[in-house]
């Protein structure tokens, strides 16, 4: 087995549309009968253990096992933030990760009590969802508009696999209107934990980001957010009604439908300053449109 090294501090992670391990071409017709390759995103389980427990098996591009295990188990609140990890041991042709500490560790009880999120592929939940929202006091912040659009613009024009394969999900740290991490998976809460991973084995600070997701605004976004300490939160998707009340209770700013010109903020309102002539503002791209942009939602 490979023991993975802590890489050192990029300034900046983008997606990798040009890794051939990531997606596949796949033979198919098209709705006149003609013969079609098409090129799909590879998914693959992926087992994480904390020291000598299994945790949990995940489907995920793989492209970052480290920071997806590490991401994970902090936002189940499996791993502290003060922890020290010894080591972090990856193995591609058995698809394990394993995250060891010098803090003995037992979530058995936890592991029982499990609720399927909305995410995409399945996402799972350990233990109480209500735990990161406790005692949580999120750093003062502003949003720019400017800042806003200049950060959707950049996103949406960034080859990626999305782009290039479709079926997947982006969540994007940025900081004011510039993404410094894009994380890419089939799932939005794979690609968030990934970047609660990367923030944590680099020590990150979160009180001036923005967290970006193309997925929609749902509790377990709205948790996952607050619990990696992070004040705002925006999506080019729509929101749910328990998303909306939890990210009040916590004062996370939620911004939704943000595509082109347009967006709507339901909570955390005071965060937004509007500093953006509209009049030079373009509508979104057909290309970059996702699933529903067409629709207002």
């Amino acid at each position: 087995m490979q023991q993975m090294k802590s890489r050192p501090d990029p300034a900046i992670i983008m997606p990798s549309p040009e890794d051939i391990r990531l997606t596949e071409q796949v033979s198919g017709i098209d709705h006149t009968g003609a013969a079609i390759q098409v090129r799909v995103p590879v998914e693959r389980p992926l087992t994480l253990y904390l020291n000598a427990q299994e945790i949990v098996t995940m489907m995920t591009i793989s492209d970052y096992p480290e920071y997806l295990a590490l991401g994970y188990l902090l936002n189940q609140n499996m791993l502290k933030f003060d922890d020290v990890v010894t080591e972090v041991e990856y193995d591609d042709d058995l698809q394990v990760v394993i995250v060891r500490t010098e803090r003995n560790t037992n979530y058995e009880q936890k592991l029982k009590k499990r609720t399927q999120t909305s995410g995409c592929a399945q996402g799972t939940a350990f233990g109480d969802l209500l735990e990161a929202l406790e005692n949580t006091a999120l750093p003062a912040a502003v949003l720019h508009t400017s800042w806003l659009y200049q950060m959707t613009r950049t996103i949406n024009t960034t080859p990626s696999l999305y782009l290039e394969a479709g079926a997947i999900h982006g969540c994007v740290l940025c900081k004011e209107g510039t993404p410094v991490c894009y994380m890419e998976d089939v799932g939005r809460h794979n690609a968030v934990d990934k970047i609660a991973g990367w923030m944590y084995r680099h020590g990150i600070d979160p009180a001036d980001k923005i967290l970006y997701t193309t997925g929609r605004l749902t509790s377990e976004m709205t948790i996952k957010t607050v619990r990696m300490g992070i004040p705002i939160l925006v999506s080019r998707s729509g929101f749910t009604a328990w998303g909306v009340d939890l990210a009040r209770q916590a004062g996370l700013t939620l911004v939704g439908r943000a595509r082109g010109k347009r967006f709507a903020v339901l909570s955390g309102e005071d965060r937004i300053v509007f500093d953006q002539d509209l009049a030079s503002v373009d509508e979104e791209a057909p290309r970059h449109r996702r699933k529903g942009a067409a629709d207002g939602e």
